[in-house]
C-alpha cells in the first residue's frame, strides 16, 4: 500500500509571523519507514541524472542529503556558515527578509565536472538553495537537479531554480 507522505507533515499557522503556515517534516522523520521511503524517492530521482555529489545547505540540507548520499554510494558535501569549516572555503551571499547571509563550501568539496546534486528538506523562497548552486558552479561541478521532500509554492522559491531539473515529494 503506497504511503500517503502528507500524513508525516506538521503544519503551524501563523508561525513564523501572522499570514504564513510553516510545513515541518519532523512527524516524518519520527518514523523510520516513511523516511526510508521519501528519500529512496529522492535516491531514484538522482539515479535517473548519474548523480556523483550531493550537496546540501545547512543543518536542514544534511536530514536530505546524508542518507541520499549514503543509498547512491557518493559523497556530500554541506554549505555553511562562516566559520563553520575547516581548510579552505568559496562564499556565496543571498538576501534574506532581514538582510543578507552567507553559505561557504570547501574549495574541494565538488571535482570540475562533477555530477552534483543540490537537496533540503522544504524549498520555501530559495535563498539557500541559490547560494548552494552558485558555490557547486563555482567549483566547476554541474548540477544536475535539485530535490525536496516539500516545497512551499506561495513563497516562491523555484523561481530562483527553474532551470535546473527539480523533485519536490510534496508541494504546498
Amino acid at each position: 500500500m503506497p504511503i500517503d507522505f502528507s500524513k508525516y507533515i506538521a503544519s503551524y499557522p501563523d508561525f513564523p509571523e501572522p499570514g504564513i503556515l510553516f510545513r515541518d517534516i519532523s512527524p516524518m522523520l519520527e518514523n523510520g519507514e516513511v523516511y526510508r521511503a521519501a528519500t529512496d524517492k529522492i535516491v531514484d530521482f538522482a539515479k535517473a541524472r548519474n548523480v556523483q555529489m550531493i550537496v546540501g545547505p545547512e543543518a536542514r540540507g544534511f536530514i536530505v542529503g546524508c542518507p541520499v548520499a549514503y543509498k547512491l554510494g557518493v559523497g556530500f558535501s554541506p554549505a555553511r556558515k562562516k566559520n563553520k569549516l575547516p581548510g579552505e572555503t568559496i562564499e556565496e551571499s543571498y538576501g534574506l527578509e532581514y538582510g543578507k547571509s552567507s553559505l561557504y563550501l570547501r574549495t574541494n568539496a565538488v571535482k570540475p565536472g562533477q555530477r552534483v546534486l543540490v537537496t533540503d528538506d522544504l524549498l520555501a523562497t530559495g535563498g539557500t538553495i541559490d547560494a548552494t548552486i552558485r558555490l557547486v558552479e563555482k567549483l566547476g561541478g554541474i548540477v544536475v537537479g535539485t530535490a525536496f521532500l516539500i516545497e512551499l509554492s506561495d513563497l516562491k522559491g523555484r523561481d530562483k531554480i527553474k532551470d535546473y531539473d527539480f523533485f519536490s515529494l510534496l508541494k504546498y
